[in-house]
């Protein structure tokens, strides 16, 4: 029998190998194999054993796809998150879709906390010029209702909840 394992043959040049086996595992193979064959049968167990296991430098190119197939899924699901709108619970827009940085994602998460804030309350909060909240709040009430056509969030200039002159989200 000539035995190869990725185009070599085992068979060629032989070295000496003693194992030490539990004593229940050699009365098993001395039941079973022959006297004379038990050296064949120890070296082909050994050898359909190599062949089961990987190589290191195949498992080591394997690891390397298997990051860079990661990364670019990584990738790809951070466009997709950019691009989709619709995965706020059941069917509901993600307001944070519409968001820039980080300062707007507080925005977002502050009025859907407390349903609505005003600008100085937003910019006492963030501890950044109510100006920019401001300018922040319009940019995204416009991103909004040009991508859905409805803006996320509104300004209502009435008393709302025991606060006048602020900026409610949406809640449709």
């Amino acid at each position: 029998m000539e035995l190869e394992y990725a185009g070599r043959n085992w068979l060629s040049e032989k070295k000496v190998v003693s194992a030490k086996i539990p004593k229940e595992v050699f009365s098993e193979m001395a039941l079973r194999v022959p006297e004379g064959e038990r050296s064949d049968f120890i070296r082909e167990a050994i050898i359909e054993k190599l062949e089961r296991t990987p190589k290191a430098d195949v498992l080591l190119s394997l690891v390397e796809r298997l990051s860079r197939v990661e990364r670019e899924f990584g990738e790809i699901r951070k466009y997709l998150a950019d691009l989709e709108i619709l995965t706020y619970q059941r069917g509901n827009i993600n307001p944070h879709t519409f968001c820039i940085d980080e300062t707007d994602h507080k925005i977002i998460d502050y009025l859907l906390h407390y349903k609505g804030a005003t600008t100085p309350e937003l910019g006492e909060y963030l501890k950044i010029n109510r100006w920019l909240v401001l300018n922040r709040l319009r940019k995204i009430q416009r991103k909004s209702k040009k991508q859905l056509g409805k803006p996320i969030i509104d300004y209502y200039a009435g008393e709302k909840a025991g606060k006048r002159k602020a900026w409610w989200i949406i809640e449709e």
